[in-house]
């Protein structure tokens, strides 16, 4: 009985572990995009990750590009309205759906994660502007 108590406790642990790590990631995403900054936002990307909206597909290295060329939401003094909608993990996988009010868009945003060599990463986003 304890063995199996012992078990689901370090399940337990690890689920919130990840859980953590992820909404981690997503908050210096919220912070790449109010910044601008390509740096913290290319780290928690796969360098093969691609980004995807309605009728548009863009490489991580050409989204970079379009961030580093465009006026900050931190330099329009913006407010930060950024949310976690919900963060679904299933064992090494995890979907993140968030709410990214940007300029004169109102993203909700699907980021797709992986765990691979004991660390989340961001495999791939889709991103659709919901015209509130």
């Amino acid at each position: 009985m304890k063995d199996t108590q012992a078990v689901q406790k370090k399940t337990q642990n690890e689920a919130t572990n990840d859980f953590n790590a992820i909404e981690d990631i997503l908050h210096s995403y919220f912070d790449g995009l109010y910044h601008g900054d390509v740096t913290q936002l290319k780290s928690i990307f796969h360098s093969d990750a691609w980004l995807k909206a309605p009728g548009l597909r863009r490489s991580l290295s050409q989204w970079l590009k379009d961030v580093a060329e465009r006026t900050t939401p931190a330099e329009l003094n913006a407010p930060i309205d950024f949310k976690i909608i919900s963060i679904d993990v299933v064992q090494d996988q995890a979907m993140a759906k968030i709410h990214c009010p940007l300029f004169d868009f109102n993203y909700i945003d699907f980021l797709g994660f992986l765990k691979e060599e004991g660390k989340w990463i961001i495999v791939n986003k889709m991103y659709s502007d919901i015209k509130s």
